[in-house]
């Protein structure tokens, strides 16, 4: 992988995915417009540039930072459309609670986890893009340890590390009734087991909440 490309931003097509729910047994379809996702989570070298801290317990540039809230995530990614001149998506407050989305913005965000699991399934059915060694950084594969971004096989729209390496961060509530504030992670990561890695999978935390096997990657709307 040429890690000049890192800051690369993919083009998803429309379509529709169904989501489902473990507790209440629950799926629901969403059909999506066509948005933009980073090829590869943003890498602590990124991380550094735009924010000047690198919070990771793991040390190296072409690794996915990690360590980050969902609320760093979200400060991240409004500190990274000023930076361009974007209008920042996201209306701050102080507590993850009153953090709002501005969904006319063309700014830099979180994916919601519907446009999380169509990009990471690019096309397929199945529970993986391809073969999971081939793809993933896994408890199987990774020596239980993180590894740099776009060293496995990326999925037929050119994403990379989608599955295994990092859970990563998205926009949506996992369960309100139950859970509160807590907020969706998806994709399994480098000490995970091999069940996890799955596009399907959604594991849940605190939007404060920070862990060595947690990081995210940026998307944008398409706005006319």
């Amino acid at each position: 992988m040429d890690v000049s490309a890192g800051n690369a931003i993919i083009a998803i097509p429309p379509g529709q995915v169904t989501l489902s729910d473990r507790r209440t047994q629950r799926s629901w379809s969403v059909e999506l417009a066509p948005y933009r996702l980073a090829a590869f989570p943003i890498t602590q070298e990124r991380y550094a540039h735009v924010t000047g801290q690198r919070p990771s317990t793991a040390q190296g540039d072409q690794l996915p930072v990690e360590g980050v809230s969902w609320v760093d995530a979200v400060r991240f990614c409004n500190t990274l459309s000023q930076r361009e001149g974007l209008a920042p998506a996201y209306r701050l407050n102080a507590d993850a609670d009153g953090i709002e989305w501005d969904t006319s913005s063309d700014g830099y965000r979180l994916p919601t986890e519907a446009e999380w699991e169509h990009a990471c399934r690019a096309g397929t059915a199945s529970a993986r893009y391809g073969q999971l060694d081939e793809v993933a950084w896994h408890r199987g594969n990774s020596h239980e340890r993180i590894h740099d971004v776009g060293g496995k096989q990326p999925n037929a729209w050119g994403l990379y590390d989608m599955l295994g390496n990092v859970w990563e961060w998205c926009w949506d509530l996992y369960d309100a009734e139950v859970y509160g504030t807590y907020r969706v992670l998806r994709g399994g990561g480098w000490f995970d087991e091999r069940w996890s890695c799955r596009a399907s999978v959604r594991r849940r935390s605190h939007p404060t909440f920070r862990i060595d096997d947690v990081g995210f990657r940026i998307a944008r709307s398409i706005t006319r």
